[in-house]
């Protein structure tokens, strides 16, 4: 990248942190310095990349989609990430939200539905530099017992309700972010552990595409 085009997608990214995610209150420090560092640009398809800083999502193939930045935020902004953290995310997708959750974790271990998608991440991820993460292929609804308990749990697809597998893989005290209702209507919800039981705080109103798995949304 040539010093002009780097200094342009630096200062667009300025831009986005400033005016989409600080002024609509997200203000959780490292969260906006980790969406001041990640390039966004580099897991938008090329043909989109003119809008890879403005505040919508875009597709990314297999009819999925990059999440709008401010609503990225807003989730990593509620789990309230340490930097000791071990961090299951559901829906890989392009990588993005995966190199996020990189900048602030110590382990990132992320489920993909499509392999095209998983592959094409996993190798933008490395070339990139994020090297604390893990992706397979498989059924996010699952999760990864493997690598279970999670201090932390990020759901970037709807589903009908909090997938059990997820639930029980989620230390005690941990947290949970992810979007709840049918294909029209959804709602972020913060999930904790507490006592073994669910404690759920409704967040905003939000839209994404569809879990697949053992709890797709119906309706």
């Amino acid at each position: 990248m040539n010093f002009h085009l780097k200094n342009d997608v630096a200062s667009q990214r300025e831009r986005m942190v400033r005016t989409q995610i600080e002024d609509r209150g997200v203000s959780d420090l490292r969260v906006l310095e980790a969406m001041r560092s990640v390039p966004r640009h580099e897991f938008v398809p090329e043909d989109y990349r003119d809008g890879a800083y403005e505040d919508y999502p875009l597709p990314i193939g297999e009819e999925q989609t990059i999440s709008q930045p401010y609503i990225v935020a807003a989730m990593l902004d509620h789990l309230a990430l340490q930097d000791t953290d071990r961090v299951l995310e559901v829906g890989t997708g392009s990588g993005y939200v995966t190199a996020l959750l990189s900048a602030l974790c110590a382990e990132v271990f992320s489920v993909e539905r499509y392999a095209s998608l998983a592959l094409a991440a996993e190798a933008r991820l490395l070339r990139l530099g994020y090297k604390n993460v893990r992706i397979r292929v498989g059924d996010g609804s699952l999760g990864w017992s493997e690598y279970a308990p999670f201090n932390a749990i990020l759901v970037s697809a709807a589903t009908a309700r909090v997938p059990p597998p997820l639930f029980e893989q989620l230390r005690e005290g941990g947290r949970m972010v992810l979007p709840v209702g049918s294909s029209w209507t959804q709602e972020l919800q913060l999930v904790r552990k507490t006592n073994g039981e669910q404690d759920v705080t409704l967040l905003e109103g939000c839209r994404f595409v569809p879990l697949v798995g053992g709890t797709v949304v119906s309706g």
